[in-house]
């Protein structure tokens, strides 16, 4: 029964390939288990993370690369049609440089997250946020991924350079078809190099107000004060004039205080006295930039025109609300009384 043929083959030779294949099985499922009960207690135990990044990166390629080699034995051995071994010798090719660059890709991509990352968080970093590690990282990627497709290709017998010359001339007319995109791109580029905003900052831009969540190489995302999410073209922010809200050290408050005309010049002193001693009583107000001035004679009140900034510390709603009742409050004690408007009619009796 073993000697009978079957596609040029004898059922031995077949049953021999499919437990090659099978034997392929059975060892990718020891290296899990050897990886996890062995190789995984060991790298934990080293101060270094890299080890355990390479051994849990290296997993899958590996197995991959077991069925691979198991897969190209198993059909070597047979004595197949020329055209399907000439096909199973070119994917087996194309397979390896593919899952070579698959390792590196997810090695990479693994470094980026494990180092990368924290430093962009850390505030204390200089040049380097989370702004930038998405553009580095699809750069790395997308780089390694290109050189991977190339050998790839490579390897079965296409002709990479003239891949490359169809691809720049194919570029050029849809570059031409496509002059938006390649802006929005330039676009990205220049925000990511001039850095006028980062991840979290809230913004000014094109007539809309909130928060940066997410910034890509074509559109910009943007999380208005209403909760919507709107998505810009980034050659759109590069040409817009932009306002970083977050990037103020500290948020002015200006305010014209009316008091009546039966205030005295005695009484106008005190209140600009309580207006200058307000840093002391809330400690989020710059006690070094306050103005508190008399400022004009109104049409229904004498005008005072207090300037004074909250410090980025401290909450930019509640503070001015707080401030509002201290004067309340302190003016009120000082029998100061705030101006209306009014009118005073004057009757001639005859």
């Amino acid at each position: 029964m073993f000697s009978q043929v079957y596609y040029g083959n004898t059922l031995k030779e077949w049953i021999i390939s499919f437990l090659i294949i099978i034997g392929a099985l059975a060892l990718n499922k020891a290296i899990v288990l050897f990886n996890k009960h062995l190789v995984k207690k060991i790298t934990s135990k080293t101060k270094s993370r890299l080890d355990d990044i390479l051994f849990k990166m290296l997993e899958a390629p590996v197995m991959l690369g077991v069925m691979l080699l198991a897969i190209w034995i198993a059909t070597s051995r047979l004595n197949l049609d020329q055209k399907v071994d000439a096909f199973f010798g070119s994917s087996y090719q194309l397979l390896i440089v593919l899952n070579i660059t698959w390792f590196l890709v997810r090695f990479v991509n693994a470094i980026i997250e494990e180092y990368l990352v924290p430093a962009a968080e850390d505030k204390t970093t200089k040049y380097l946020d989370n702004t930038l590690v998405p553009i580095v990282r699809r750069g790395i990627l997308g780089v390694i991924w290109a050189i991977g497709v190339m050998m790839a290709l490579r390897n079965v017998g296409v002709d990479v350079g003239a891949l490359i010359a169809g691809l720049g001339i194919g570029g050029l007319a849809f570059a031409l078809a496509a002059q938006d995109t390649i802006k929005n791109i330039f676009g990205g580029i220049t925000i990511f190099t001039d850095r006028p905003f980062k991840i979290g900052d809230r913004i000014k831009v094109d007539g809309f107000d909130g928060f940066i969540e997410d910034i890509g190489i074509r559109s910009t995302r943007l999380r208005t004060l209403e909760k919507r999410l709107v998505t810009i073209p980034n050659y759109k922010i590069v040409e817009a004039s932009i306002e970083n809200v977050s990037g103020e050290p500290a948020r002015r408050v200006l305010m014209k205080i009316g008091l009546t005309y039966t205030t005295t010049p005695e009484k106008m002193q005190e209140a600009l006295e309580i207006l200058k001693n307000i840093p002391e009583k809330h400690k989020d107000v710059d006690s070094k930039e306050l103005t508190a001035v008399f400022s004009d004679f109104s049409a229904y009140s004498l005008d005072i025109k207090f300037i004074y900034w909250v410090n980025k510390s401290g909450d930019l709603m509640e503070t001015p609300s707080k401030v509002n009742f201290e004067i309340l409050n302190q003016f009120k004690k000082a029998g100061l009384n705030f101006a209306f408007p009014t009118q005073t009619v004057i009757i001639n009796k005859e």
